[in-house]
């Protein structure tokens, strides 16, 4: 009789004719197995599939910041014992500020269950389970399933179940598994970085990679994960959770999976060093005189320093006209007050910058110090904005200076907004530059909370804006300026030139972003900008006349109107990841493009390197390329030494440049790295460059 009811359940499991499910509210839950039967002493799987309604979901063993893990409890013959659920890699699931991690449609959650020896051919165990879970949408809904599942016992090797045996089968390939990989995590700055190895990592330079912990308080889930690869794995940078925020102790370990392009992988990471051919993004060590050691005193002092310096860099060339007009303003009874106005837009620029900053890195972009000028838009609008102060002080039309018949008052409010907006702009042009002592401040804020951070930004800004600032509150040296009068409109018209000039270089920048066409679109709206200005100064010269002036003023509105429409319809995108073009050429110095691979390769055949991290809008660095660069003595040198040169494009933005510039304590642009033949680390070049500091690099290093 046995015999028969086995061979009858045989044949049910093998034509698919038999599958236990349950209905519950937005949810069907199956109990199945892989094969249509179980041998003696051997492992068998079965599965509970839980397929929730269209929009709805399912969790994971760690659900993340909300939910509930499925469980399963179970019944069984004696001796029969079920193994742990083999649990497929989970998808995240955001929702609003908060991060979850589950199954939207069908989940197989397969179990191992372990069939005695004693069990006897013929015989049908029954399986029994109690399925707890909760399913989601806008609502969540908790729900219980009691499901059975008769198996038979067979005496040779037991056949594929025909119905359900390949989605058991499926998922337990696709189940994440170690794949020989090797990982390590280190914590610094308040931070987990985690490394890892192994072939299934290579090339999987562009792959969407996420790691979900099995312990639910190790990371702040909501928070990005940012990622950086190198030759043979990847590095993540993940913010601690409750479990381990503040001063809370490591854990000794972290688990979890590693989801990367589709495919997922089992790791556990003690604490130590990364392995060989990892990356990482997380606080660097600082070799070179990185930001390493600084405490926050000495970082702000430091950016304090930088911003002094920084008013004597070329980067505050385009700006000199500004400054200048807005000296001459100062001369009068009001230069306190403009004093506080360039003030107040240093600091309050800085802190805008600073805040943008550190939200995207903390968002996990790779940006650095002068991010503003990586956008083609932004350059586009700041090349306008130049060209309209330069119509301003050409007289073309008229903007915080007095016209008869306005009033004093209005006059002193313009003065007053005007310095408010010089220094506004002198940040946003000059800042993407870095001066001596810059590099380490700002390369430590950004290893440090946020609150850190923003106080070593402001003390840079206060550097900046200090010089100004002090003379517009020096009665002594402000009484040796030339007494306001007639001479200054003369001034203010000679001073349109260098605003025409940073306009035209915002136009270069730009065409070196997006080639011919988004020069097009800016000559386009520059010469609308222009016809605006005419119009709007006709406008205000017939007002003042008393004879109209309206109809000129609405022409200029809408040449306006096309100004800002020529930069603003449609993209303004880079032609290719910057620093990974055409090679370029800096003089008689034949450049390539710089990536870490080629670097690598460099160093491993002992070739000695001179690295430039450059970009386009940098004006230091374009002084420098042109000054130093361009030397002849320069390149005999190099020639001599046999130097590759290596160019590091920064125009656009390039997460592997700002990875290699934090790996040097540094944000921004312009930094020399000099690696010598046998060297462990580069030797640091200064920011402001001759033909002899170069030369002479090159020229010790190959002698010692």
């Amino acid at each position: 009789m046995k015999a028969v009811l086995a061979l009858l359940a045989v044949l049910a499991f093998g034509g698919g004719a038999f599958a236990q499910s349950v209905r519950t509210p937005h949810v069907t839950t199956q109990l199945v197995s892989e094969t249509a039967g179980v041998a003696p002493g051997s492992t068998a799987y079965v599965a509970v599939i839980l397929t929730a309604d269209k929009g709805w979901h399912t969790y994971w063993r760690n659900p993340g910041d909300a939910g509930e893990a499925t469980k399963i409890t179970w019944t069984t013959p004696v001796g029969w014992r079920p193994g742990d659920i083999v649990w497929p890699a989970p998808s995240r699931l955001p929702v609003g500020p908060i991060m979850n991690y589950g199954y939207e449609g069908r989940a197989v959650l397969a179990v191992p269950i372990e069939v005695p020896a004693a069990a006897k051919p013929g015989e049908i165990a029954q399986l029994s389970a109690k399925v707890d879970y909760l399913v989601c949408a806008e609502v969540c809904v908790p729900g219980t399933a009691t499901i059975s599942l008769a198996l038979p016992v067979v005496a040779g090797a037991p056949v594929m179940n025909s119905a359900f045996g390949k989605i058991v089968a499926d998922a337990l390939a696709a189940a994440p598994k170690p794949a020989g990989l090797a990982a390590a995590y280190e914590r610094a700055g308040g931070k987990f970085s985690l490394a890892v190895t192994g072939a299934p990592l290579a090339g999987k330079a562009d792959a969407d990679t996420y790691f979900y912990p099995f312990d639910d308080t190790l990371i702040d889930q909501a928070k990005p994960q940012a990622v950086d690869r190198g030759p043979q794995g990847l590095t993540l940078t993940l913010a601690p959770g409750s479990g381990y925020a503040g001063g809370k102790p490591s854990p000794a370990t972290i688990a979890g999976v590693l989801a990367v392009d589709g495919a997922a992988y089992e790791i556990t990471a003690a604490q130590g060093p990364p392995p060989t051919g990892a990356a990482g993004i997380g606080p660097p060590s600082a070799p070179n005189g990185g930001s390493g050691g600084l405490g926050l005193p000495l970082a702000a002092l430091f950016a304090f320093l930088g911003g002094l310096i920084l008013n004597l860099m070329p980067c505050v060339f385009p700006i000199l006209a500004m400054k200048a007009a807005a000296l001459a303003r100062s001369a009068g009874i009001t230069g306190r007050r403009e004093g506080i106005a360039f003030f107040a837009g240093v600091i309050a620029t800085f802190a805008v910058l600073a805040g943008l900053l550190i939200a995207a890195r903390t968002a996990g972009q790779a940006v650095g110090w002068g991010f503003q000028l990586q956008s083609p838009l932004t350059v586009a609008l700041l090349s306008l904005v130049m060209l309209g102060a330069a119509l301003n002080f050409s007289g073309v039309f008229e903007i915080g200076t007095s016209l008869q018949g306005l009033g004093a008052g209005i006059e002193t409010q313009g003065r007053f907004v005007g310095s408010a907006l010089t220094g506004a702009l002198a940040v946003v042009v000059a800042a993407p530059c870095t001066a001596p002592f810059m590099g380490p401040a700002l390369g430590f804020a950004l290893t440090q909370p946020p609150i850190t951070a923003l106080c070593v930004f402001l003390a840079l800004a206060a550097g900046f804006a200090a010089p100004f600032t002090i003379l517009a509150f020096s009665p002594a040296l402000t009484r040796r300026l030339p007494k306001p009068g007639a001479w200054m409109d003369g001034l203010r018209k000679a001073l349109a030139f260098p605003m025409y000039g940073a306009a035209a270089w915002l136009l270069w920048v730009l065409s070196q972003q997006t080639g011919p066409l988004g020069l097009a679109r800016l000559l386009t709206s520059g010469v609308a900008l222009g016809a605006s200005a005419w119009l709007f100064g006709v406008g205000q010269r017939r007002r003042v006349q008393g004879v109209g002036g309206t109809g000129a003023l609405l022409g200029s509105a809408a040449c306006l109107v096309v100004a800002l429409a020529a930069v603003s319809f449609g993209p303004f995108d880079a032609q290719a990841p910057a620093g990974h073009s055409a090679a370029p050429t800096a003089g008689e110095i034949a450049g390539e493009p710089w990536s870490p691979e080629r670097l690598a390769s460099l160093r491993a055949a002992g070739t000695p390197v001179l690295v430039n991290f450059t970009a386009a809008w940098c004006v230091t660095c374009q002084v420098n390329e042109r000054v130093a660069f361009s030397s002849p003595e320069v390149a005999a040198a190099m020639k001599r030494g046999g130097v590759v040169y290596l160019v590091a494009d920064w125009t656009n933005r390039d997460a592997a440049i700002a990875k290699a510039l934090a790996d040097q304590g540094r944000i921004g642009v312009p930094l020399y790295l000099y690696y010598a033949k046998g060297a462990a680390e580069p030797k640091v070049l200064p920011q402001l460059l001759t033909p002899d500091t170069i030369a002479a690099a090159v020229t010790a290093a190959a002698a010692s």
